[in-house]
């Protein structure tokens, strides 16, 4: 072979491998594993091509909006590619769950619309409402 035509196939061969190492990177490797806890809100079958399993997680507690000065919960957002997972999920709207989830740097369509993937159900308890956990004080009565 000419100098030339090896140092292209050596070229083309680095950016492949270049490639496929960025798209493992970016879409494959897993950069996080986790446990949420939160009401779960919704679970939806949605997507134009590619149907997948996308939810919500509201989380206890509150953190200070970005934009003003109002305060609005923690949501989860998460997508699910197990179809077992989210059939069971469907099943626990409104109530209190953990799940695990596996957290990538990027998405792919077929996978879900979140970088979030929820592959585990730890736990399912029934909600409780927030009033009655905490007492409201009204002109120092108690209700």
């Amino acid at each position: 072979m000419k100098t030339g035509t090896k140092v292209i196939l050596t070229l083309i061969m680095v950016l492949l491998l270049g490639g496929a190492g960025f798209f493992y990177f970016k879409f494959y490797f897993v950069l996080g594993e986790g446990v949420k806890a939160g009401e779960l809100n919704q679970i939806v079958h949605k997507g134009w091509v590619w149907k997948t399993y996308e939810g919500r997680l509201i989380m206890t507690g509150f953190r200070g909006s970005t934009q003003g000065n109002g305060i609005q919960s923690n949501e989860f957002n998460f997508s699910v590619v197990d179809k077992t997972v989210a059939d069971s999920l469907m099943r626990c709207s409104g109530k209190l769950v953990e799940l695990k989830y596996k957290e990538y740097s990027g998405t792919l369509p077929w996978r879900g619309h979140h970088r979030y993937i929820v592959y585990e159900i730890l736990s399912v308890s029934n909600s409780t409402s927030l009033g009655s956990e905490i007492p409201i004080v009204i002109d120092s009565m108690e209700i």
